[in-house]
């Protein structure tokens, strides 16, 4: 058994796509890293994976990743594209029987989405996964639904901050190290299904009770509302229920 830890960085900028003809609801957020550690099942490093990737789906880097991560689109033009990357990436991971373990679902998603938009396959990608994030929650004993950022977490498990985050190989380190700090044999895998969809059920629609609203305004005013008060009150309250006017 081994353990593939890794973390991604993405860019997503929709003015600057370069295929018009793709655009669709779909267009991931694109990977520009791939940062990955490999453990054995004594949590020993057995491998490393950090590679940079040239962008395809969008020409250049947005402002505020390029803040974010320190990669810009001039850094990235040398790089190989992501088909490439990504072939290195599954000869890394190898044939051995393997776990993700990740920080939040984000990641894997993303994973599976920019494979599926290249029309590669990846059905050699492991399937089983850890998400550490809840159970570094609940190790470090806090509120239900309450999740920590890595960088919080590493701080509060005494990690030594040796490297900057927002990098995908240093955070992957980061994660990792979390890994052999919190691991229990009670952490359970799950199985990772790219094609689930998610079904909400159906909400039942409500009905404004006109009547009751308007009387609600004429207590409050001690008098009859006119129609055209009506109206507005009515409007108003359509509006309101919209959110267009929070600041």
């Amino acid at each position: 058994m081994n353990y593939i830890i890794f973390d991604l960085e993405f860019n997503q900028d929709l003015t600057s796509i370069q295929d018009v003809s793709r655009i669709t609801s779909k267009n991931p957020f694109e990977i520009i890293q791939i940062g990955a550690i490999k453990l054995d099942d004594n949590f020993n490093t057995i491998g490393t994976f950090d590679r940079l990737v040239k962008p395809s789906i969008y020409s250049k880097i947005s402002l505020f990743i390029s803040e974010l991560t320190g990669i810009t689109t001039e850094v990235l033009l040398t790089e190989e594209l992501f088909p490439e990357v990504y072939r290195d990436y599954l000869e890394f991971i190898g044939e051995t029987d393997t776990t993700f373990c990740i920080w939040g679902m984000s990641d894997i998603k993303e994973l599976y989405k920019n494979a599926e938009y290249h029309r590669l396959q990846y059905k050699s990608l492991p399937t089983k996964y850890i998400n550490l994030q809840p159970y570094t929650s609940i190790y470090l004993d806090y509120p239900l639904n309450m999740l920590p950022r890595l960088q919080v977490a590493t701080e509060e498990l005494d990690i030594p901050l040796t490297y900057k985050f927002h990098n995908a190989f240093y955070d992957a380190y980061y994660t990792a190290e979390i890994f052999k700090k919190i691991y229990s044999p009670s952490m359970q895998t799950k199985i990772y299904d790219p094609t689930y969809v998610s079904i909400r059920p159906r909400q039942p629609r409500k009905i404004i009770d006109t009547e009751k609203l308007i009387m609600q305004f004429e207590k409050m005013y001690d008098r009859d509302m006119t129609e055209e008060e009506q109206e507005i009150i009515l409007l108003a309250y359509k509006i309101g229920k919209s959110n267009q006017f929070l600041i």
